[in-house]
C-alpha cells in the first residue's frame, strides 16, 4: 500500500471538507449548537463534515472501517481503520474564534500509519505517514531542540469531565506558569500537537480526551522527531485518555513532572 499516493488523496479530501466547513461558519448561529454534555457542543457542521469524509476516504482504502466522533459510521475494519474528527474545536467554531481543525488518521492494526491535521482558518496542513518526515504544506518540519524548562513555551486543554483530577492539574499550571516561558491552551488538541511537530510548542499534555483527538497530531510529533505517550512510562497514546507529547528533549522531565502532580 502507497502510505505516500494516499495521504495526497486524503489532504485534497479534507481540504474540501474544510472549505465547507468555512462557507457554514459564515452563516451560522448559536441556535443551530446541541450540547452533549455542559460544554461538550456539536452542531449539523461536525456532523455533515464527518459524513463526507467517510465517504470519499472510504473509496481511498475499501476494506478500512472507521472510528469517528460524531458515529456517522460504524463500520469496523479488520487491519485498517480511519480515525476521524471532522471539526476539532468546536466551541471555537461556534463562538466565532478562528482556530479550529480536521484530524484524519489511518490506522493499521491500532497503529497509526498516515496522520493528518488540518487547521483550517490558516490554511495551514500538517502530515506524516509510515516511515516519511513530516510535513507543513509541502516543507518537512521538526521538534524544536529546546532542553531547559525555562526556555519552554507548553499547551494544555482544560478538562471538561472527570474533574476528580482537577487538583493535580491546577498544581501542573501553576508549576509551567512559574518555570516556563507560558502556557497556551488553543481549544484544539489536534492543532496543539501540530504546533508541537513544528516548533511552535515544546511540549503539550491533556487528559480525558478520545482517539480521534490525538492520533494524527501525536503520530506527526513522532514523525517530527519528538515523543508522544501517556503521563507514566506507557508509551500508548491511541485511546486519548492522556497524552504528553514533546520535542523529545524534555520528555523525561516533563513525564516525571506530570506524573508527580496526578498522584496527589
Amino acid at each position: 500500500m502507497n502510505y505516500s499516493e494516499i495521504c495526497q488523496q486524503a489532504i485534497s479530501i479534507i481540504k474540501q471538507t474544510g472549505k465547507y466547513i468555512l462557507k457554514e461558519r459564515q452563516s451560522f448561529t448559536p441556535d443551530l449548537v446541541e450540547t452533549k454534555s455542559l460544554n461538550s457542543l456539536v452542531s449539523f457542521v461536525d456532523k455533515t463534515a464527518e459524513e463526507q469524509l467517510v465517504e470519499h476516504l472510504g473509496k481511498l482504502v475499501p476494506e478500512a472501517g472507521f472510528i469517528v466522533e460524531e458515529g456517522t459510521s460504524t463500520k469496523v475494519g479488520e487491519e485498517f481503520n480511519w480515525v476521524i474528527d471532522p471539526l476539532d474545536g468546536t466551541t471555537n467554531f461556534i463562538h466565532g474564534i478562528p482556530l479550529y481543525s480536521i484530524s484524519v488518521a489511518l490506522t493499521r492494526n491500532g497503529f497509526p500509519v498516515i496522520g493528518i491535521v488540518y487547521e483550517i482558518n490558516l490554511d495551514e496542513c500538517f502530515y506524516a505517514w509510515k516511515d516519511s518526515k513530516a510535513y507543513l504544506n509541502g516543507k518537512e518540519i521538526s521538534v524544536s531542540q529546546t532542553t531547559k524548562m525555562k526556555d519552554t513555551l507548553i499547551a494544555t486543554g482544560f478538562p471538561y469531565h472527570d474533574f476528580d483530577k482537577m487538583d493535580g492539574f491546577l498544581q501542573s499550571l501553576r508549576y509551567f506558569m512559574e518555570n516556563t516561558r507560558g502556557l497556551r491552551r488553543l481549544g484544539s488538541a489536534a492543532v496543539d500537537l501540530a504546533y508541537v511537530a513544528c516548533g511552535r510548542f515544546d511540549g503539550f499534555y491533556e487528559y480525558g480526551l478520545n482517539p480521534w483527538d490525538v492520533v494524527a497530531g501525536a503520530f506527526i510529533v513522532e514523525q517530527a522527531g519528538g515523543k508522544s505517550g501517556f503521563f507514566t512510562d506507557k508509551k500508548e497514546y491511541t485511546d486519548g485518555s492522556e497524552i504528553l507529547a514533546t520535542n523529545g528533549l524534555i520528555h523525561a522531565e516533563m513525564q516525571c513532572l506530570i506524573a508527580t502532580f496526578y498522584k496527589k
